[in-house]
């Protein structure tokens, strides 16, 4: 796993806005649009092993286009850190899921994740999710760019 500089990391990010403003600038399925979304995020993001989005149904997030292994396919609100982002509808960066209380495990080999909610009309559509093998693997970089990405996605895409 390489190390990543704080301007490399907001390079990058500033691309990956970029390019995904291109990828769904013609497209209107929602589908299609997060499957290339989180095959962007795999692709560009350094030290993850997963990259997807949760959208929401009920009172439940049910597992949407992903890139890496298999996944949780539903979580209820207020569960896991998906869940509590969904409900208390803000970012969460987790250094150590080991050490958050009710992380659900769905992989053994994360170590870390950011969860995004993906809001509109003070509704969470979703939520943007990434994991790393890696501890502490996530910060404010992450948080500013994948924000910036949750309003694209519930703007133009949702």
């Amino acid at each position: 796993m390489s190390e990543v500089t704080k301007a490399n990391k907001i390079e990058k990010y500033e691309l990956i806005i970029k390019q995904a403003e291109s990828l769904i600038d013609k497209e209107c399925n929602y589908v299609t649009n997060l499957s290339n979304l989180s095959a962007l995020l795999f692709a560009h993001i350094e030290n993850i092993n997963w990259a997807g989005f949760y959208l929401t149904n009920n009172d439940e997030l049910h597992l949407g286009p992903f890139q890496g292994e298999v996944a949780c396919t539903r979580i209820k609100i207020g569960k896991g850190v998906c869940g509590t982002s969904m409900q208390r509808k803000e970012t969460i960066i987790v250094p150590n899921v080991h050490e958050f209380e009710g992380h659900i495990a769905c992989s053994d080999k994360s170590n870390s994740e950011i969860v995004v909610p993906i809001i509109k009309n003070d509704q969470v559509l979703g939520v943007i999710d990434i994991d790393s093998p890696l501890f502490n693997n996530f910060d404010e970089v992450d948080q500013k760019y994948l924000e910036q990405l949750s309003t694209i996605i519930a703007n133009d895409v949702l």
